[in-house]
């Protein structure tokens, strides 16, 4: 694969790299002079798992690199519950797709849950299971789902009606 920033954008490069079977284990963070709405949810779209705005601080940028690097998603904290409430009131009339009916009950309230924005032992928390049971069932709906990361769930989780603007997990 040959990509050069020069000749396309990080959403292309992204892309790209997304669908490439011999990159599968790759992520991609975004780093951008772009605070777009429209550029974010494509960047989460192609198969980005972070975006952060190039003014962010060194210190904060090492730790999304190495969010990211462990396979969890990252956005910049700035801009995070804006651009989500923004994309549930763009996002087409919520309805449940086929993929959603792949899911438990349980996988499918864990969803919510990660697009209400709880972390793994948060969820653990409020289902009264163990942190251990909680990243299963977020890691099966990832896999059913064929999301590459939580971020793809938590547009999942508003795409398909389970999260709506305003809606606290």
């Amino acid at each position: 694969m040959d990509i050069r920033m020069p000749d396309v954008d990080g959403l292309v490069a992204t892309r790209a790299i997304a669908v490439d079977p011999t990159l599968a284990g790759t992520r991609v963070l975004i780093l951008t002079t772009f605070d777009l709405d429209e550029y974010l949810f494509e960047a989460l779209r192609v198969g980005a798992s972070g975006f952060l705005v190039k003014d962010t601080e060194p210190a904060d940028l090492i730790r999304g690199v190495r969010i990211v690097a462990g396979g969890d998603a990252l956005l910049s904290p700035g801009v995070t519950r804006r651009l989500i409430e923004e994309f549930a009131v763009k996002a087409k009339e919520p309805g449940r797709g086929a993929s959603l009916d792949l899911l438990t009950d349980r996988e499918r309230e864990v969803v919510a849950l990660v697009g209400g924005g709880l972390s793994n032992d948060e969820i653990a928390a409020r289902l009264v299971v163990s942190p251990a049971t909680a990243k299963t069932h977020v890691s099966r709906a990832m896999i059913k789902l064929d999301a590459r990361d939580r971020a793809q769930l938590v547009v999942l989780a508003y795409e398909s009606g389970l999260v709506r603007p305003g809606w606290s997990g």
